[in-house]
């Protein structure tokens, strides 16, 4: 049995999203999902959507079938505890591979780590960040005469 591991924040979920996850179940026959802490993610901005409701989002995908959250100490942890065969990195995920290879050896993980790539989209929903965009450009600027600026109005 082949076991995949992928990572990622997932903070809003989108096509991006999907497209990772199905490319990397494609690759064996568990895919397991680490979804960053909160209090680890210093990359890029904070995430909207907290951690627990990420988990439950992520979870619910047919495809995945174990998710859970990161270690806030040790990212290695759940690598080690799920023993992988395959980590997968998304096509807009900025690790270094190499120094990835190098940190799994020192711990004695044996598993080899594929770059999902090949996702195309032009629209701007393949990045949480985009979506944002989209959301702000879209509701909360250029509103008619009178119309609240309110992101729930619909």
């Amino acid at each position: 049995m082949t076991r995949i591991v992928a990572t990622g924040t997932f903070d809003i979920l989108h096509p991006g999203h999907i497209y990772y996850l199905t490319e990397s179940k494609k690759l064996g026959d568990e895919l397991y999902v680490i979804i960053a802490r909160d209090h680890n993610i210093k990359h890029k901005p904070k995430p909207v959507i907290p951690e627990e409701q990420r988990l439950f989002m992520v979870s619910s995908l047919g495809v995945v079938d174990n998710a859970r959250l990161g270690d806030i100490e040790d990212m290695l942890k759940p690598i080690e505890d799920i023993k992988p065969d395959i980590i997968t990195i998304g096509f807009n995920q900025y690790f270094d591979i190499e120094k990835l290879k190098a940190k799994l050896e020192e711990r004695g993980i044996k598993a080899e780590v594929v770059k999902i790539s090949g996702y195309k989209e032009d629209n701007g929903f393949s990045s949480s960040r985009s979506i944002m965009h989209q959301i702000l450009k879209k509701r909360c600027h250029n509103k008619p005469s009178g119309e609240k600026n309110n992101i729930t109005t619909g």
